[in-house]
């Protein structure tokens, strides 16, 4: 429980639950923004955005355990909707964003990096949801609101548009894996994420 004011051995209030789940799925929830935004503060500021959304249902929702579907589905909302607005704008960097571990391969990460930016939003989220977050075709459809058809339309083109510019990214990564480069990275971000 957090450092609330409340006596020894009183229940959480909704608040101490609230900063609890932020705790423990910020840093998840930070590493699928930028995923989706390819910017440390952008993403921070979309997760930071979807929170304000969760809190405000949070009555609601930290009952049924549904706190972080609700603000998945509500980030991948926002950046959506954002794009369409075209307020934010992308910037390409020649910067490496700063990791606290070794990379084993940051050319490959940031290669992966760069052909997710090339993608528009709907693809990327659909790619992100189904790839990094190992959502299933229904569960990445209700996040993006849309039917399961049209998911996989979006994923495909997606892939086709990945492999079509970025034919480096499809070599096979080790010879008993058989996993394209940028699937085994996608993996290896995800196991990070959930760490």
């Amino acid at each position: 429980m957090s450092g609330s004011n409340a006596p020894p051995g009183a229940p959480p209030t909704r608040e101490d639950e609230f900063e609890d789940f932020v705790r423990a799925r910020s840093a998840a929830l930070c590493a699928s923004a930028y995923l989706l935004t390819g910017d440390r503060g952008l993403a921070e500021d979309l997760v930071q955005d979807a929170l304000a959304r969760t809190w405000r249902s949070w009555k609601r929702l930290h009952r049924t355990a549904n706190a972080e579907a609700y603000t998945r589905r509500t980030m991948y909302h926002l950046h959506v909707s954002r794009w369409r607005r075209g307020k934010v704008a992308e910037i390409a960097t020649d910067a490496v964003p700063e990791r606290l571990v070794d990379e084993p391969d940051t050319a490959l990460r940031l290669a992966v990096h760069a052909a997710l930016l090339s993608l528009p939003a709907t693809q990327r989220a659909a790619i992100v949801l189904r790839y990094f977050e190992d959502q299933t075709e229904a569960a990445a459809a209700a996040v993006l609101d849309c039917p399961v058809t049209t998911l996989r339309a979006r994923v495909q083109r997606g892939l086709r548009r990945l492999r079509n510019s970025f034919p480096e990214l499809v070599v096979l990564g080790d010879a008993g894996g058989g996993l394209p480069r940028w699937e085994l990275e996608f993996a290896n971000v995800r196991g990070e994420a959930r760490a």
